[in-house]
C-alpha cells in the first residue's frame, strides 16, 4: 500500500513538472528585450524620434535591489540555474530581415506621416489600423488601407517565424503581445494606440 501511494505521488509530481515546464516557461524577459531589439532597429532605421523618458506604456518593474522576490510553485519544480539562465530569443532569421527591412521603408515613407497626423494607430494585438479615415483626403484613403493592410501583414508574419524560430510555435500569441508594448513604448509622443479595453490613446 505505502509503495503504491509512493508511486502516485511520484508519477503526480513528475506530471506536475512536466506542465508548468512546458506551459509556463515563456522566456518574457527575454522576448521583451529582443522585440525592443527588433523595434528598435526599425524606427531608428527609418527616422522615426526616439520615445521621450517616461511616455506611452508602463513599463516593467525593475527588481529592487537587496530585495528576494517571494517563492513560488514555479521555483520548487524547476531549478533555479535554469530558471536564471533565460535563453535568448532568435529575432534574426532570413524571414525576419526581410520583415525587418520592408517595415522600415514603409515607417521612412508614408507610414510614419499617418502615425503623426493621428489617421493610424498600433491596436492592443500587436497590429496597425485606421483610426480616423475622415483625416485623410478622400484620393489617400485607399492608399493608406493598402499600406496598413501590408504592414499587419508583415506583423503576422513576423510573430509567427519568430515562435517558429524558436522552436515553440505556441508562444505566438506571448511574442505578440509582447511586440504590442514594445511597439507602444518605443513610438514617439503624438501617436495613438489602443489600451487593453480597445480604447484609443495618444501619447
Amino acid at each position: 500500500m505505502r509503495k503504491a501511494l509512493i508511486g502516485i505521488m511520484t508519477s503526480a509530481a513528475i506530471a506536475l513538472v512536466g506542465c508548468v515546464t512546458i506551459n509556463v516557461y515563456f522566456p518574457e524577459a527575454a522576448a521583451q528585450k529582443a522585440a525592443d531589439q527588433f523595434i528598435g532597429n526599425v524606427l531608428d532605421d527609418s527616422g522615426v524620434a526616439p520615445a521621450a523618458q517616461g511616455s506611452g506604456a508602463a513599463t516593467p518593474a525593475k527588481p529592487v535591489p537587496g530585495k528576494q522576490p517571494s517563492a513560488s510553485l514555479l521555483d520548487l519544480v524547476i531549478p533555479a540555474a535554469q530558471a536564471a539562465d533565460a535563453p535568448n530569443i532568435q529575432i534574426s532569421t532570413p524571414q525576419t530581415d526581410a520583415i525587418r527591412v520592408r517595415m522600415t521603408a514603409r515607417f521612412g515613407g508614408q507610414l510614419k506621416a499617418l502615425f503623426n497626423s493621428g489617421a493610424v494607430g498600433f491596436t492592443a494585438n500587436g497590429q496597425v489600423v485606421v483610426r480616423d479615415a475622415g483625416s485623410l483626403p478622400l484620393d489617400q484613403r485607399s492608399q493608406a488601407n493598402a499600406i496598413v493592410d501590408e504592414e499587419n501583414s508583415d506583423r503576422d508574419a513576423l510573430y509567427r517565424e519568430i515562435a517558429r524560430a524558436n522552436g515553440h510555435p505556441e508562444w505566438e500569441a506571448q511574442i505578440r503581445k509582447t511586440f504590442a508594448e514594445g511597439w507602444v513604448q518605443r513610438s514617439p509622443p503624438g501617436w495613438y494606440y489602443q489600451d487593453a479595453s480597445g480604447a484609443w490613446k495618444r501619447k
